[in-house]
């Protein structure tokens, strides 16, 4: 059975980057392994498994500190994985933000969330309370660096160079009735109203009134799709995140599954125009609330 795609594109990634921050041409590196230009590409493209010796090579070229060499080596002996479990801080640390990477190159995300506000959509104030919440126990720095990844993914909505993405997402109605600081929620729901009148940005909510759905067991998750790279369209992949770590799957199997779980939401969620509705009622209890 074919292994997921995911660690080589890792690995890819990774290599390109490498490379490019060692100011060597893609034609000095594939020398270094002995093999063509056109190899080297597929290779960074993550087409190809990477022989873990190659990618040794590669590293000791590139300068790259001993820890990252590890994580790439060990990236190289994981193309066979039924499904790939990235488990922060092993096989790919914490300093390697594969999701990020991923989310940075997709042509549509598509993303439900029953818990919380997207990452994407989040307002600084918002931010700042989710981290603390989910990790108490991080440093006000450490806060302050994670704010600064999400808030640096998020510029990927309103960028002009190259076309944002199509960002679909569907919040659960729950998601808005949470207890937040003073300030927090109401700056988060106008924040929400002005990304969604963005027009490659659709925000929509499942309403209580949907009861239970096939995504009652799934929980949140995300579908990336991706345009082609040198004629050859990236797989599909689907990012579903715990506070351990985070599953990818890229078997077609795997993504028709969930294709059918958004399949649902999409049909019991709200449109765009009802969900507007819904949100600027939620913010004028809350303002009412404050008077």
């Amino acid at each position: 059975m074919a292994g997921s795609t995911i660690p080589r594109r890792t690995l890819g990634i990774a290599l390109r980057k490498a490379r490019e921050e060692a100011g060597i041409t893609m034609t000095d590196a594939a020398t270094i392994i002995g093999q063509t230009v056109q190899s080297l590409r597929r290779i960074e493209h993550g087409a190809v498994s990477t022989p873990k010796g190659k990618v040794t090579l590669l590293c000791q070229r590139y300068g790259v500190s001993d820890n990252v060499r590890t994580a790439l080596e060990r990236l190289a002996g994981e193309t066979r994985a039924r499904g790939w479990w990235h488990s922060y801080g092993y096989v790919v640390p914490t300093w390697f933000e594969l999701y990020v990477a991923l989310e940075q190159t997709a042509d549509h995300l598509r993303q439900f969330a029953p818990l919380v506000v997207p990452g994407l959509l989040q307002h600084p104030l918002y931010i700042d309370a989710a981290i603390t919440a989910v990790e108490p126990d991080l440093t006000p720095d450490e806060v302050t660096a994670r704010a600064a990844i999400r808030r640096s993914r998020q510029q990927q909505v309103t960028r002009t160079i190259p076309d944002p993405p199509r960002l679909e997402v569907i919040i659960a109605e729950t998601v808005l009735m949470i207890e937040m600081p003073a300030g927090v929620m109401r700056a988060q729901l106008r924040h929400l109203l002005v990304t969604g009148d963005l027009t490659h940005v659709s925000v929509r909510l499942l309403p209580l009134s949907a009861g239970l759905h096939r995504a009652s067991i799934a929980g949140g998750f995300v579908l990336l799709d991706f345009l082609p790279e040198d004629g050859t369209r990236p797989p599909s992949t689907v990012y579903c995140e715990s506070q351990t770590g985070a599953v990818y799957l890229d078997k077609p199997r795997e993504y028709d599954t969930y294709q059918q779980i958004w399949a649902s939401l999409d049909e019991a969620a709200l449109d765009r125009a009802e969900s507007a509705t819904l949100i600027s009622r939620r913010l004028k209890e809350l303002n009412d609330d404050e008077r």
